[in-house]
């Protein structure tokens, strides 16, 4: 695995953003045990229906919090209660602000270092959202809105889990500028292609055709990133919109997920309505396991060998790298390439298939 300091991106080994750590469906009153970051973490949904996030490590003796199957706080149902998590080992209750609140065999004053570090845990869409920034601080921007979700037309996502890519996610972020793939791998080169940045969010605007299309129509997103995390593209018929989220495990190695909102002829969709979604959405996520497969088995990029009829790689990665430095520089290095790119000779704007 290719690792940030190899990549020059900064001082951080993660970048600063939103990431998915979940499916909102698989977090229940069941403690689960998760990864990213480089860090053991567990989630799990209080009795109120709040999700909760912490590092996975109970403070007094160093025992997971998820991983227990045998103890009697399992097997009581004392695990979780109300959105209090107890450690299987020795019963000690941590509150969701992550503050043990009691010692079952202790009535003395709890010690102050019996905490555990908590996360910020936000369900949206269907998922779970954690903010990670190495310097601790509250989210400097906001997830994307996503309009269509609460739409009784729109029939809403199932996550596609796409497992874990041992790639660093700069490389994944190079798609928003490699304009030259779109034909050898997905079959649908492009007939106009630009990329435009403004500030913490990227955009990729594409059209041209498609092989499975019919001749002379047009296949077109908009496609963004809003941080380092969470694309989403619009296709432009106005009919779905795809989101593909990607989270470090550690440094080298990504999960990924993918999905697609699909707008019905039915508010709410029928039975049919959504089994044409899904199979859209199939068909969506078999597209990205093209590029899934590519980043499965090639060898790091460390610089790209650039062309002029290539997209703007440099400007990708550079924007790229406000998430892996202090905040305080964001705004500086945003300056540097916001505004829209081009790539030389061709064209940036909608043009006819014909």
């Amino acid at each position: 695995m290719a690792r940030t300091q190899e990549y020059d991106l900064g001082p951080h080994t993660f970048p600063r953003g939103w990431f998915m750590v979940a499916d909102a469906d698989e977090v229940t009153r069941t403690p689960k045990a998760l990864r990213y970051f480089g860090q053991d973490l567990v989630i799990y949904r209080g009795e109120s229906g709040r999700v909760v996030l912490m590092d996975a490590y109970c403070p007094h003796m160093g025992t997971h919090l998820a991983k227990n199957t045998t103890s009697f706080v399992i097997q009581d149902n004392t695990h979780v209660e109300g959105d209090n998590i107890r450690c299987p080992y020795h019963a000690w209750r941590f509150g969701p602000d992550g503050v043990c609140n009691q010692i079952p065999y202790f009535n003395g004053p709890i010690p102050k270092a019996a905490r555990i570090r908590t996360w910020k845990a936000v369900e949206k869409y269907g998922v779970i959202f954690t903010w990670h920034d190495p310097e601790g601080a509250e989210p400097d921007f906001e997830l994307p809105v996503i309009a269509e979700w609460d739409d009784p037309a729109w029939v809403q996502w199932k996550m596609d889990h796409l497992g874990q890519v041992p790639i660093h996610p700069v490389e994944i972020l190079d798609n928003m500028a490699d304009m030259g793939h779109l034909g050898p791998t997905h079959g649908a080169p492009a007939l106009y292609f630009r990329n435009e940045f403004r500030d913490h969010v990227v955009y990729q605007y594409q059209g041209g055709t498609h092989r499975f299309l019919e001749p002379g129509a047009m296949l077109e997103t908009e496609t963004w990133y809003t941080g380092p995390g969470v694309l989403l593209s619009r296709y432009m018929d106005s009919q779905s919109l795809m989101i593909i989220t990607h989270t470090p495990v550690e440094d080298g190695l990504v999960q990924a997920w993918t999905a697609l909102l699909v707008r019905s002829s039915n508010a709410p969709p029928t039975e049919q309505d959504i089994s044409t979604a899904r199979a859209y959405q199939a068909e969506s996520t078999r597209a990205f396991a093209q590029d899934f497969e590519i980043w499965t088995n090639k060898a790091p990029c460390f610089q790209v060998l650039q062309i002029p009829a290539d997209g703007p790689y440099n400007k990708v990665r550079a924007w790229y790298k406000q998430f892996y430095h202090p905040r305080a520089l964001a705004k500086t290095m945003q300056e540097q390439v916001n505004g829209s790119h081009t790539i030389r000779g061709f064209p940036d704007a909608r043009v006819s298939a014909a």
